[in-house]
């Protein structure tokens, strides 16, 4: 189950951001998105019922691309909206995709450029520049389903989706859960356009910050690693894409297929080194 308050100001893109962040994190898991329930905190009295069905219809639209029933669900009143989604899916007990699983001569391959956060402050302090919302809100909108099913076609095992903790920190989580190092290329990493001006800018949000000072104990980065830079690797995403840990022999054609399926992106960011107890990452320029 995922939820959260609004993160744009048209009901029906709220509706349709907030199910595919939800069925993203059965895609990480290698899985099929089944059944959904909605899940509602709503100021019905002081937003009124056609907002409401907006961002439900937003939702819907959603699940029908993604093929999943709803079924129903549950609402509460709330000072303040809320929507997601209750998830079920399938998938085989001997194939699901998990944090745990990275192996020393992995490829990291990343499946959505980043940048959501950066890019929604300036939205919301009046400084984003020309195209920058409808970009970040189509990666947004865009489902992990391509990608998921391209990772179950070429039999991976380690995955995970980027969302609040951000790149490096669900990294963090995967080397740690793993026992391993990585090394992340941060020239590799895609960045959604505007990312970059925006957090030059200094328009970085709290949970940002807040992902650097929390993981940051597990992570050496190169002193040529811009301030910038670094703000965007530990940028808090809204339904972000997929990484993928890839072995060597694969990496060439999962890639490909990415790119021939319309992923979004698939760019290999870095690599995992070797053993490492208790988790390790370095970022290089």
């Amino acid at each position: 189950m995922d939820f959260f308050t609004p993160i744009v100001d048209d009901p029906r893109s709220f509706g349709q951001v907030a199910a595919a962040n939800a069925l993203s994190d059965v895609y990480a898991m290698g899985a099929r998105p089944v059944t959904a329930m909605n899940v509602v905190g709503f100021p019905i009295k002081e937003l009124g019922i056609q907002v409401l069905q907006e961002i439900l219809a937003g939702g819907l639209d959603v699940l029908r691309e993604a093929g999943v029933a709803l079924v129903g669900g549950h609402s509460v009143k709330d000072s303040e909206p809320k929507y997601g989604l209750s998830v079920t899916g399938l998938v085989h007990p001997d194939r699901i995709l998990t944090n745990d699983a990275l192996r020393p001569g992995d490829r990291l391959v990343l499946t959505k450029p980043v940048g959501t956060g950066v890019i929604g402050t300036a939205v919301k302090r009046g400084k984003a520049g020309p195209g920058w919302e409808e970009t970040s809100f189509a990666s947004m909108r865009a489902l992990n389903r391509t990608a998921s099913e391209v990772a179950q076609a070429h039999s991976l095992s380690a995955c995970t989706d980027v969302t609040g903790f951000g790149l490096l920190g669900h990294l963090t989580e995967m080397v740690r859960a793993s026992g391993v190092a990585a090394t992340v290329f941060a020239h590799a990493v895609p960045l959604l356009p505007g990312a970059m001006n925006a957090a030059t800018q200094g328009l970085v949000p709290g949970g940002s910050k807040a992902n650097g000072t929390h993981f940051g104990g597990w992570i050496d980065l190169d002193p040529e690693v811009d301030e910038p830079t670094r703000a965007l690797l530990f940028d808090a995403q809204t339904s972000g894409g997929l990484l993928l840990g890839v072995p060597a022999d694969v990496l060439e054609d999962l890639t490909a297929e990415l790119d021939s399926r319309g992923c979004l992106a698939a760019a290999v960011i870095g690599q995992v080194t070797e053993a490492h107890p208790d988790g390790h990452i370095t970022v290089e320029p």
